[in-house]
């Protein structure tokens, strides 16, 4: 299982907020590329970065962040946070990023995602499933988009998506165990997903018990933040 720590932005800091809340940020560093090199010297070899700022905006605004994290070290980096155009995945590719994340666009548009999958590449692409008792959420997690989880992923993989990644946001940041049942349904139903984790993790035992119900990552954020898990514990998972 591959772990992936995850740097939220906000005005260009790393930040964390509680259940998707913007008003609920804490700032854990103000320079996002030292916490990313502290990372890689750990032995992590991926990370997640989110630009808030960018979701809730609809429109990229911190890709400065993700050019100093590319330029600073040698991870696999997906970055997302308000992606709409052909344009925003080329200047992420281009700014370092390895991967583009993408969330609202993947429920508005899913034909323009698909566009995407085959031009660039389905490996280009992580998809987010964003799910509040069990109904998909867009734009940084405050639109209700009245999607189910289920058929929402069922789509994704119909349209080539390889890599999915799926929020309980109810479980967002308060470190009480991640949507173990959430995501055993998931992959009942959709036996051929690769499916990440997010949100929720608290201790090393979750990491674990994600691996045993056979995730293929999860994104880790808080928990490390707070010292709940150590990173020389999560390279021992890579």
């Amino acid at each position: 299982m591959e772990i992936i720590p995850a740097i939220d932005i906000i005005d260009g800091k790393c930040v964390r907020l509680t259940k998707g809340d913007y008003a609920q940020k804490k700032i854990y560093n103000e320079n996002p590329a030292e916490v990313a090199r502290e990372f890689e010297a750990a032995g992590i070899k991926r990370l997640h970065v989110v630009d808030l700022d960018g979701a809730k905006a609809g429109k990229i605004v911190n890709l400065k962040v993700l050019e100093s994290i590319a330029e600073a070290t040698d991870l696999i980096i997906d970055f997302g946070g308000g992606v709409k155009t052909i344009s925003d995945v080329s200047d992420i590719l281009n700014a370092g990023g390895d991967i583009v994340t993408i969330g609202s666009l993947a429920v508005k548009q899913p034909q323009v995602i698909e566009e995407w999958l085959m031009e660039f590449g389905t490996d280009k692409f992580l998809i987010g499933a964003d799910v509040l008792d069990e109904k998909i959420k867009i734009g940084g997690w405050l639109e209700d988009s009245g999607l189910n989880i289920y058929d929402f992923i069922g789509k994704l993989l119909s349209l080539g998506a390889t890599h999915i990644f799926c929020t309980d946001i109810s479980k967002d940041g308060v470190m009480e165990g991640p949507s173990i049942d959430l995501y055993k349904k998931i992959m009942e139903q959709h036996p051929e997903i690769n499916l990440i984790a997010s949100g929720g993790v608290s201790n090393f035992d979750d990491v674990l018990q994600l691996k045993e119900i056979g995730c293929g990552g999860a994104i880790i954020g808080k928990a490390i933040y707070e010292g709940k898990i150590t990173l020389k514990q999560l390279a021992t998972i890579n």
